[in-house]
């Protein structure tokens, strides 16, 4: 109870300054609606004007509630006007984008820890390659693809390995490198080989840093996805609701898919977690 009062009481006053905004924002509408019929608001009407508007500019907590409890429940799973649909056909290019780049990650971490001229040369260039913002690159990424004839899950998936590879690549190098030396010089003693220390000293050393990098590059991952959906004139995919309800001045369809994809990033998070609490477990790592 000590841990979920503070939890509830700072999202009691998020949802409190949401609403406050909430009506600040969309009362020059309400206003402008009533002067029109010659009508004067007072403040509990300007209130309730505010919480019921169709394209609010910001909509109210309860409608972006009711907008992902109707996309989640209130259409059938293969609709698509479902938000659980739209967000399989995203989850579906964050995974394989998320497996791509952790695979790259892993790799090069272990080529830039066992080799110095890697280090010299490969490091830098995946530094750089995060000074280019996602959102100049996903355009092109989307185009090559396309002249070559392949749309859909691939390109987008390219644009979540290109986020999500680079924090597996610094959590790895700095969990490969973790052993000190007198454990390096201790292995070297019983005359084992690179691929020996390696494997039974450098790895389970940087299982805890793994996981924390993994966590992070899947949440980027997700975000590279949606990215990628929206150059592309997706229809389908979490960025192509984004899309649409821009479009479309549809606020509301707008924030329910901010939210369907925030609770999809926790729930990926936290199931990196589970992972990574049984595995430490089972390799006797577990804090």
């Amino acid at each position: 109870m000590k841990t979920v009062l503070p939890v509830l009481a700072v999202v009691a006053v998020i949802i409190a300054l949401w609403y406050g905004a909430a009506v600040w924002l969309n009362a020059p509408w309400a206003r402008d609606q009533a002067a029109r019929a010659g009508e004067t608001l007072g403040f509990s009407q300007l209130v309730s004007a505010t919480m019921v508007q169709e394209r609010p500019v910001l909509p109210a907590p309860h409608q972006v509630a009711k907008g992902v409890w109707d996309g989640v429940f209130g259409q059938k799973i293969t609709s698509k006007r479902s938000l659980v649909w739209h967000s399989w056909v995203t989850l579906s290019a964050t995974m394989a984008g998320f497996a791509i780049g952790s695979l790259a990650g892993i790799a090069l971490a272990i080529g830039i820890t066992q080799s110095r001229v890697m280090d010299l040369s490969v490091m830098p260039w995946a530094v750089a390659s995060q000074t280019v913002p996602i959102l100049a690159i996903a355009p092109m990424v989307i185009v090559v693809f396309a002249s070559m004839g392949i749309t859909g899950l691939l390109p987008k998936a390219v644009i979540a390995a290109w986020l999500s590879f680079f924090p597996v690549l610094v959590g790895m190098v700095k969990g490969l490198r973790t052993p000190d030396r007198m454990q390096l010089d201790l292995m070297r003693s019983w005359s084992a080989h690179p691929s020996q220390v390696l494997l039974r000293l450098r790895l389970p050393s940087a299982m805890p840093y793994l996981f924390a990098s993994l966590k992070v590059a899947i949440a980027a991952a997700l975000v590279g996805t949606i990215v990628g959906e929206l150059p592309a004139g997706a229809t389908a995919g979490l960025g192509a609701r984004l899309l649409s309800g821009s479009y479309y001045g549809q606020t509301i369809q707008i924030w329910s898919a901010l939210f369907m994809a925030a609770a999809l990033a926790a729930v990926l998070v936290m199931l990196i977690g589970v992972i990574e609490r049984i595995t430490l477990k089972r390799m006797g790592l577990a804090r």
